[in-house]
């Protein structure tokens, strides 16, 4: 089956689920007229994560200025807008109602539709911004991997779909961040590991992934185990300050080779058992990593695979417009 552009629309997307205001205006689903993003990342950097307080306070400031960012940049008219769309779940609670009550009051004021969109949903949405194609084949497997959430979906269209994996304790990100944190590595911890890992081999992947082979046949995912064996593992070879900076780099290779592993492992299991998926996506913000993204290269073989710009893997407004657009699609195509 294939989704092509069945109607025009011009949709104003909202995110505000964790650290980041974003607005963007996208056009068709796929038309990104104007994403613009700010962050308070820095000011949880020193809490080593998000302290949603500070969030919702920072959200508050630059909801108004991102708002007119956007407009200004997507040289689009209020009255060109057809539809607002907003993330109501899931996320930080007081972050998200910030999102919320500012959608709903630009949709009482502009007279215009609103629609409240899952963040899962934007996510799994996001490869549609980058490509150039009209239409995308399902059935599509999706791996949706951030620091809240790791699952793998079947989609069958833009609203048919269902969860074949899916973290038993922590999301992949999470476990980038908690082990960043045993390694003396600032927040955010993914980007920070794979910076350290540049140059590393390796060498401790067995160690890194014991945890993970709870079961091995599983087609879910498991990552506490992985920084459970690293804490451990630090802790019987002295502590940090006993390593050499090759040793660290060894290290913190060998964790992101695991967590990656395990990721891929799953994408290949999941390949095997569902014999007609057309194509593969990886969204999130874990998507970003460089490795993971060439591990999955390997993986799917002659399927193809999507995985948007790093901009559009971290939370952003222009997948919250982009999914609102296709299921806004999906219900006129009823």
């Amino acid at each position: 089956m294939q989704i092509g552009i069945i109607f025009r629309v011009i949709v104003l997307g909202i995110e505000t689920s964790c650290d980041e205001t974003s607005v963007a205006v996208v056009k068709d689903g796929r038309k990104i007229l104007a994403n613009a993003v700010t962050s308070s990342i820095e000011d949880h950097a020193k809490y080593g994560g998000i302290f949603p307080e500070i969030a919702a306070r920072r959200q508050v400031e630059y909801m108004i200025p991102v708002i007119d960012k956007a407009l200004s940049d997507s040289g689009i008219s209020i009255d060109q807008i057809d539809l607002i769309a907003v993330t109501d779940q899931p996320g930080l609670q007081t972050s998200l109602l910030v999102g919320i009550m500012t959608a709903e009051t630009l949709s009482s004021v502009w007279k215009k539709k609103l629609m409240k969109v899952h963040h899962t949903m934007g996510h799994l949405s996001s490869p549609w911004l980058t490509t150039s194609e009209d239409e995308v084949k399902f059935p599509v497997l999706s791996l949706s991997v951030s620091g809240g959430h790791s699952e793998l979906w079947l989609r069958q269209s833009h609203k048919d779909g269902e969860i074949i994996s899916r973290t038993l304790d922590d999301a992949a990100g999470e476990a980038f961040d908690k082990g960043a944190v045993l390694l003396g590595l600032p927040y955010p911890g993914g980007p920070e590991i794979s910076k350290l890992a540049l140059g590393g081999n390796p060498y401790y992947a067995d160690f890194c992934s014991k945890g993970s082979n709870f079961a091995v046949h599983s087609t879910d995912f498991s990552f506490s185990g992985m920084k459970t064996s690293l804490k451990y593992y630090l802790r019987d070879k002295g502590g940090l300050d006993e390593l050499s900076s090759e040793e660290k780099k060894d290290i913190a290779a060998s964790y992101q080779h695991a967590i990656c592993s395990q990721l891929v492992s799953r994408v290949k299991k999941a390949l095997e058992n569902h014999s007609d998926i057309s194509e593969v996506h990886i969204v999130g913000g874990v998507a970003c990593n460089s490795y993971l993204r060439d591990m999955m290269k390997k993986a799917c073989g002659d399927k193809t695979l999507r995985i948007p710009e790093p901009k559009y893997c971290t939370d952003n407004g222009a997948m919250i417009a982009s999914a609102a657009y296709f299921l806004e699609s999906c219900k006129h195509r009823q």
